[in-house]
């Protein structure tokens, strides 16, 4: 299997003695390449189509969202705060599911890297 030469380091391995193209295509990376990838893009496409919603909704809706809730408050303001809650709501997912499925992966990578365990 022939690896792509890096002009920097005249083909050799990278800093460290460590074949960074063995890693990218090691079971594990592409495990937690998996991972991140499994959350990242739902997420994203969640989080964009609701806020085309609330644009739409803005746009097309004007009657509803501007309907008051309470005092000078209406839907529309709801909305747009919703926009900035949805956002720590997926900050603190994201954490945590960093947490608990991706960090143990990487630790793994980085502790068979750096004792030179790589098979």
């Amino acid at each position: 299997m022939s690896t792509i030469e890096d002009p920097r380091t005249g083909g050799q391995p990278g800093p460290g003695g460590i074949d960074w193209d063995e890693v990218q295509r090691s079971a594990e990376f592409t495990e937690l390449r998996r991972r991140l990838r499994g959350f990242v893009f739902p997420m994203t496409a969640a989080f964009l189509a609701w806020y085309l919603l609330y644009v739409l909704m803005a746009t097309y809706a004007r009657g509803f969202m501007s309907q008051k809730v309470v005092g000078n408050i209406n839907v529309g303001l709801i909305f747009g705060l919703l926009q900035f809650v949805s956002t720590f709501v997926i900050t603190a997912l994201y954490v945590r599911y960093a947490n608990n499925r991706l960090d143990p992966l990487s630790g793994q990578i980085r502790t068979q890297l750096e004792g030179g365990d790589r098979r």
